[in-house]
């Protein structure tokens, strides 16, 4: 069978009147309208910024424009409406005295506050009184105050107490992050977080949590990070020690320094003098942690027992006492009689006094101890060389027991204050006798 004969416009005919239609529609067709749509500008806005409703695509030469608080187009809703041929501008109920719109349809809303946010609904109405309408949305965030960090306890002890550490003041739609020493926080089986990040507790506090911790609160519009805070840890404090550079001492030289040791840090150092606290005096000098004192030159009133005392909140501890010993010299010229010593010397329970012309220190006779001894330092005349004392059990000591009288100095030794460690030391400049 042979195909139908015949032209091939009259066998397409019907295809090709479809697709001219087609084509003469879509030639003929109006261009689409473009729909009007509202932006926020900016569109994150912060509290006491002014913010732009702008329209977009708004229909040439309408009637007129009104904006409405909300998504409902209700007169009570109302806040301004505009008039293109007569140029006037009308408030609504709405109006908060804050809202301006311009001839474009856009509205601005000036210093905006939490209260603006919601939505916003613009009608436009044509000549042809066909209405056309779009919503917008405002959201005002908060600026953030600058957080302040609070603790539970302001006092804790070391491996004893747990510290529940806040974030304030607290925020809707906020996010907290946590620095510890300047580092954002890790992982830790003694660091806990809350659900909202705003609270930190550490568990089981030690020395090494004290710190410094910073918060950080952060939402679409502001950031703000809080002061350092640091935790103020209590714990025992060790004993401390001291140190000292010469515990014996000449009087006016110097200087003595006196050093108190300690591992601890953080803590605060006082003096002690004889138990007492320590009332600095001409020639003292503490540094400036109080760590050292020095003393330059040295008196015999600075001869005694001191102590140092390391404290921190919690409690203190001090040092053991350390004695210092002054010794002073006394010098007579060549010219000058020796002094007069008196011993007086023990020989059982009884005392006897025991009386001699002496040049230098020398053991007391054989069955004696010495208990005190005294010194006359007067110019007298030298004594016989006959002058004895007497011994134990009454007994006359001969001269020849006695220092040789033209022997150099020293001559002795005095204890000037018994409840420290002053000592006197007398001396020639020159042999007596010559």
């Amino acid at each position: 069978m042979e195909p139908p004969s015949g032209p091939a416009s009259r066998r397409h005919g019907p295809w090709n009147r479809l697709l001219l239609a087609v084509s003469l529609l879509t030639f003929w067709l109006p261009p689409t309208t473009a729909q009007l749509t509202i932006e926020t500008v900016p569109p994150l806005a912060a509290e006491g910024m002014d913010v732009l409703l702008l329209a977009h695509n708004v229909t040439e030469n309408p009637l007129g424009c009104t904006w409405y608080r909300g998504e409902r187009v209700e007169n009570s809703h109302s806040i301004t409406s505009y008039r293109p041929d007569t140029n006037v501008t009308t408030k609504g109920p709405a109006h908060s005295g804050r809202e301006t719109l311009y001839p474009n349809g856009t509205l601005l809303i000036q210093n905006v506050t939490q209260k603006d946010t919601g939505s916003y609904t613009l009608l436009i109405t044509s000549y042809d009184l066909q209405t056309e309408r779009q919503t917008g949305h405002l959201h005002v965030h908060p600026v953030l105050p600058t957080p302040v960090i609070t603790s539970n306890n302001s006092n804790p002890w070391e491996h004893k107490d747990t510290v529940v550490l806040t974030c304030g003041p607290e925020t809707q739609n906020t996010s907290y992050i946590w620095w510890i020493n300047y580092q954002k926080l890790h992982s830790s089986t003694r660091l806990e977080l809350s659900e909202d990040k705003r609270t930190l507790t550490v568990f089981s506090v030690t020395r090494k949590d004290t710190g410094p911790y910073v918060c950080e609160a952060r939402n679409p519009v502001s950031v703000r990070r809080s002061d350092p805070f640091t935790l103020q840890v209590l714990y025992p404090v060790a004993r401390p020690s001291l140190q000292v550079s010469n515990t014996t001492v000449a009087e006016h030289e110097g200087p003595v320094v006196l050093t108190c040791l300690t591992d601890e840090t953080g803590v605060s150092i006082r003096w002690f003098f004889e138990g007492q606290s320590l009332l600095l005096t001409r020639g003292m000098t503490l540094s400036l942690d109080n760590s050292t004192l020095t003393i330059d030159p040295v008196s015999r009133k600075d001869a005694g027992d001191y102590q140092c005392e390391v404290s921190n909140r919690a409690n203190s501890s001090k040092s053991d006492p350390l004695r210092l010993s002054v010794t002073c010299t006394m010098a007579f010229p060549d010219s000058a009689p020796a002094p007069r010593l008196t011993l007086v010397l023990e020989e059982g329970h009884s005392t006897l006094p025991f009386s001699a012309w002496i040049s230098r220190p020398s053991p007391l006779p054989r069955g004696y101890s010495l208990s005190s001894f005294s010194s006359s330092l007067t110019r007298g005349n030298w004594p016989s060389a006959s002058t004895s004392g007497r011994g134990p059990s009454g007994g006359s000591v001969s001269q020849a027991s006695l220092p040789d009288a033209r022997s150099p100095a020293p001559i002795y030794q005095e204890l000037l204050r018994p409840d420290t460690d002053v000592y006197c030391q007398i001396n020639h400049k020159a042999d007596v006798g010559h």
